[in-house]
This record gives C-alpha cells, structure tokens and sequence, in this order.
C-alpha cells in the first residue's frame, strides 16, 4: 500500500482516537445530553418539543444539556437557519451547556470511523443506485432493502461509491425508556446500510454516533420517528467499540391528517412573541399537566416548575400525539 496514505489513514484514525478519549480524560459521567436540530428552516412546535423534552430530563436529573447543530447534508441546509434556531431557543430558555457543536465542523472525526470500518472489513464501497435496490423488490420497514450486490465486489466501477457497513442476521434489542424492548434483524429489515454517500457527503447514521461517542452523551431523548435509527446507531456504535446512550423516543407531533410536523407538511415556526404561552402548550403536549398559574408567569418560572415535576412516564408507550 502506498505509504502516503498510509501515513494519512493512521492520522485520522488518530484524530478520531483523541475525539472519543476527550470525554474520558475532561468530563464526568454524569448525565449529559442533547438536543440536535437540522438547520433547514426555522424550528416548529414538533421540533420544540423534542427540544424541551430533552432539555428536562437533563435538568430533572441534575444533567448537561447540549446544543448540536446537524448541518451535513448541506444541500437541504438553509443559510440563516442555525442561527434562527439558536436564537429561538433562547428566547424559550433552553440553552446549551457548552458551545454549541456543528457537525460541518467534524468531518475529520467521520471519516477516521469510516476508516475503522474499513479496516476491520466492515464496510465496502458500492455502486448501485436507487433504482437498482428497488429493482431488486425486498421490501423492509424503510422502503427497499439493498439485497447486498456490492458486497464481494462492486458490480461495475463508479469513481465516486457510496459506503455501506455489513449487517446480519443477529436482531438488535434495546429498551426504551418509553416505548419498551425493540427488536431489529438489520440484515433482513434494513439492509447494509449507506454511511457515507457517494456524493461525499457522511450519513446521519455515522455521524451521530461519532458526535455523541465525542460529546460523551450518556442519555438520547428525541422524537419516536427516529425509533428505526436506534438499531442503526447501536450496530454502529458496537463495531468501533463506543458505549451505547440510554434512548428515549417522545412522541411525535402529528397535524389533523397524522402527518409529523415538519417543513415538507408546512409546519408553521414556534410563536417567539409569546414564548410562556408556547411553553405552556408543549407541557400539555407531553401530558405534564402545567397549573394555570404558569400562564402569569415568565419562561424561567414555567421551566423551573417543568424541571421540579419533569415526569416522563405519563408518555410510556405513545408514540404521536395530535398537536
């Protein structure tokens, strides 16, 4: 092998190395977690409350609460957008612990992963397009499940492949703290699956393992459609030997038609002018029974009472909620 690149594999390896050892040598194991909106537009009520919620259950058990912006997929990125977030997360008093992380800013720390995979023979490269994997006619929980024709050679040359890691047989459990043990044979319901894309661009899959191996994130509360990912991301984090967070997947915020709230069904942005009374109405979207009282008070004295009697039972087993 050339030692050039060699010498250029082992440096990244390294540089991923030094992102996940950060944790252990700089931070304590208590609970940390997070809050990771893409920035492509402005954030609305489904967004909001994932963003509260998590920002409870930090708080009611004494944890960090982070901010990480998921800008790689730059082309679905819009510009001002991060930044609208952040200041509308403020004006609702939510903000993070630490300087605010973004993904565009890691892309060493990705592809050192990527490089693991690769030299632990646990990704390939492949060619095949969209059209080629619904051709193939295996149907899983996602759409189509890519049938593995790239995995002992790529069918044809492309200067560009994709990524994808093997998966198998074996199912993938874990138990949520709201939606119970969950049960995935990847192999069969997925399929290897893309990590990096062959436009260059890293997978939401990759990335966020790395980023919360790197952030030392011990507790993932985020909304139920990201419950199939959780598979995904376990499988990922046990193939470069990083600990697993504890998962907890809210309920999702769907409109009259039951479609989740987001840009494509037109979700409206979170009403700033009146951030207590948009408190108010997350806290009864998570079934947490806000006093009537709050409504006279401001967004410290609405938080400080939603922190004190954070109950994330009252949510166990739903997974959407009409807003």
């Amino acid at each position: 092998m050339n030692e050039k690149l060699v010498h250029s594999n082992s440096v990244v390896l390294r540089i991923f190395q030094s992102h996940i050892s950060f944790y252990h040598l700089h931070m304590s194991p208590i609970y940390r977690g997070r809050f990771a909106p893409s920035p492509t537009g402005p954030l609305h009520f489904g967004s909001l409350v994932a963003a509260v919620g998590s920002y409870l259950d930090a708080k009611h058990h004494h944890g960090v609460w982070l901010v990480r912006m998921e800008d790689l997929d730059t082309p679905r990125c819009v510009a001002g957008a991060a930044d609208d977030i952040l200041r509308t997360l403020d004006v609702f008093g939510l903000k993070s612990d630490e300087p605010v992380m973004f993904q565009s800013q890691h892309t060493a720390a990705y592809e050192a992963a990527l490089q693991q995979l690769k030299e632990s023979g646990a990704a390939y490269p492949c060619c095949c397009t969209r059209k080629e994997i619904a051709d193939s006619g295996l149907h899983g929980i996602e759409g189509f499940v890519y049938p593995g024709t790239c995995r002992s050679g790529m069918a044809h040359q492309r200067s560009t492949p994709a990524w994808r890691v093997t998966t198998d047989q074996h199912a993938i459990e874990f138990d949520d703290a709201l939606q119970g043990l969950l049960s995935q044979k990847l192999e069969t319901e997925i399929g290897d699956f893309v990590v990096k894309r062959a436009d260059g661009l890293f997978a939401y899959q990759l990335a966020v393992v790395v980023d919360d191996a790197t952030q030392g994130i011990t507790h993932v509360v985020r909304g139920a459609d990201l419950l199939n990912s959780t598979p995904r991301q376990i499988h990922l984090q046990r193939l470069l030997g990083l600990n697993t967070p504890a998962y907890m997947h809210l309920p999702v915020a769907v409109n009259e038609a039951g479609e989740k709230l987001s840009k494509q069904t037109l979700a409206a942005p979170v009403d700033v002018l009146q951030p207590v009374a948009t408190l108010v109405r997350v806290l009864d979207f998570l079934k947490q029974e806000p006093p009537k009282s709050l409504a006279d008070g401001d967004v410290g004295t609405v938080l400080e009472w939603a922190v004190a009697h954070w109950d994330a039972q009252k949510l166990l087993g739903v997974k959407t909620l009409h807003t």
